[in-house]
């Protein structure tokens, strides 16, 4: 299933400065993706955090993925900046994605994010985040779209346009809040039968989201 991951820098702090750190980043995620077979789907390198949505061949790529990636990128910011220590506030935070439902909306977040943000106009205008492979069909090594992506068209061309059209609604409150409630506590994104299903299959509760609908708060970047 696929897996929204999040990661933030110690107190929200910048953990990218120059085009250089965003470039050294995505080469060790292609790496580590690579090495781990993990399919990356969406992502967007922010200022100070960033959002993967990941599919992995096992349980345990996801997290062996993103332990590589911190054991090159931590050291290269270290050295070149000349500061010590950990770059992240604690480990990454993730929720497993109902992908039937979720997927397309998951990706937008992410995505749209930059825009949120006040940093870019539209998702064509970021540089750092896949929106120009799916929406744009510029190639991307990093990305392996999936097959919910893969739905919206017979060709590329029309997929790429089919999910360009998504973004011309807005996400409304209720999705936001959901997404960020669901990776903030690591709760499966969907509805209650599919959080019911994942916790019987791991015969666990999962997560502290409330479910049902979330309640809507101020304006959040993440």
């Amino acid at each position: 299933m696929p897996v929204h991951v999040v990661q933030r820098g110690h107190s929200r702090d910048p953990v990218f400065f120059e085009d250089n750190d965003y470039l050294a980043y995505l080469r060790w995620l292609k790496e580590a993706a690579d090495r781990y077979k993990v399919d990356i789907h969406a992502y967007a390198l922010m200022t100070n955090h960033i959002h993967i949505l990941a599919t992995a061949d096992d349980k345990d790529g996801i997290t062996r993925m993103m332990q590589y990636v911190g054991r090159h990128y931590v050291p290269y910011i270290n050295h070149t900046y000349g500061t010590s220590g950990s770059i992240w506030e604690g480990r990454y935070k993730a929720s497993i994605i109902n992908d039937e439902e979720y997927l397309l909306t998951c990706m937008r977040y992410i995505e749209l994010n930059p825009v949120r943000a006040d940093m870019a106009r539209s998702p064509a205008h970021y540089r750092w985040s896949s929106y120009r492979c799916n929406g744009q069909g510029k190639v991307d090594d990093l990305v392996s779209s999936h097959a919910i992506y893969k739905a919206l068209g017979r060709t590329r061309s029309s997929r790429i346009e089919a999910y360009k059209s998504l973004f011309k609604v807005h996400l409304d409150n209720e999705a936001l809040e959901g997404i960020r409630a669901a990776w903030q506590t690591g709760t499966p994104l969907g509805n209650d039968h599919f959080l019911q299903k994942i916790e019987n299959k791991l015969k666990c509760k999962v997560g502290q989201a409330r479910r049902g609908r979330p309640a809507v708060r101020k304006k959040d970047n993440d």
